[in-house]
């Protein structure tokens, strides 16, 4: 007898701890949201502004917005099991082809829900990048699209004569310097080149076309490398809304289960005095060293730009 009472005695206590625990984590939740701290409930903002490339920023020039400090940011936001969405906050005039992918990729493969928000440019790489998101959100006088491809070429050939200056080189491969500012080009070589940048267009257009979720021939008859204002990208499909920051933030929180208040955060890469330090010293070498490697630098499938 003495043995059932303790037993039952022993489940009382047990099955008041559990009650107890309950209430303070009850409890707990409730002052978490009282003062805005639900679970869940947090929105997270991610810069992009900038152009789009594999580098650095630096205390010299402009910003530049590499896809694996943006790949990082997405990483930490999906972690974060009090954020719930994303908001891209995108101010770019685009940027390299193969750094603007990457960063699409990332945006299209988030497990969460992302929101992408135009504020005064998303055109061309950026543009790409804002695609695959949920929803696309851009401000009324906001420039959205120029969906296309450049090659920048420039011909001193005429200049250089003009004023006196020879310039020679030394080649291995028939089509090493093809572009050069010292010569004009060839025919075949123009051909060469044409046939990359159309490549790099239907490229870019099946991109577009698949993560908007619209016909390839459509695409191609919006995107001649013509700018629209937000008001103009939502009639031919290239946005979901035309709206303000708070639009995307309602939305994206809408898409992301959240109801009522919700708390918004910034996610910015960290960046040390050493980095500083490292990004001057890779501009000035880069400066220096442009006037040796201008042939190989000005010669290279990098200067094709979304």
């Amino acid at each position: 007898m003495l043995s059932d009472k303790m037993d039952r005695n022993t489940k009382l206590l047990i099955g008041l701890g559990i009650c107890a625990v309950f209430l303070l984590f009850i409890i707990f939740i409730g002052i978490l949201a009282f003062f805005g701290f639900s679970l869940g409930n947090t929105v997270a903002i991610i810069p992009i502004q900038g152009e789009i490339a594999y580098g650095s920023s630096d205390i010299l020039g402009g910003n530049v917005v590499n896809p694996d400090t943006i790949k990082n940011l997405i990483k930490q936001a999906e972690d974060d099991e009090s954020v719930s969405a994303i908001v891209l906050d995108i101010n770019s005039p685009g940027g390299t082809p193969v750094a603007s992918e990457e960063i699409m990729n990332d945006v299209k493969n988030c497990k969460k829900p992302v929101v992408a928000w135009i504020s005064d440019t998303g055109t061309s790489g950026a543009y790409l990048v804002a695609s695959p998101a949920d929803k696309i959100v851009a401000s009324p006088s906001s420039l959205v699209g120029s969906i296309g491809v450049i090659l920048d070429i420039i011909n001193l050939s005429e200049l250089y004569k003009n004023i006196g200056i020879t310039r020679e080189v030394i080649k291995g491969g028939k089509y090493k310097d093809i572009g050069a500012d010292y010569r004009n080009m060839t025919p075949e070589e123009r051909t060469m080149l044409q046939k990359m940048v159309n490549e790099n267009y239907d490229h870019f257009i099946a991109l577009v076309a698949q993560n908007r979720k619209l016909d390839a021939n459509y695409v191609r008859s919006i995107a001649e490398g013509q700018i629209y204002t937000g008001n103009q990208a939502k009639n031919v499909k290239l946005i979901d809304q035309v709206g303000s920051k708070e639009d995307a933030l309602d939305i994206a929180a809408k898409l992301g289960g959240i109801e009522g208040g919700y708390t918004i955060i910034t996610l910015t890469p960290s960046q040390t005095f050493e980095d500083l330090l490292s990004s001057l010293s890779s501009k000035i070498g880069y400066s220096i060293g442009k006037g040796i490697g201008s042939l190989t630098e000005e010669n290279t499938i990098k200067n094709v730009l979304y």
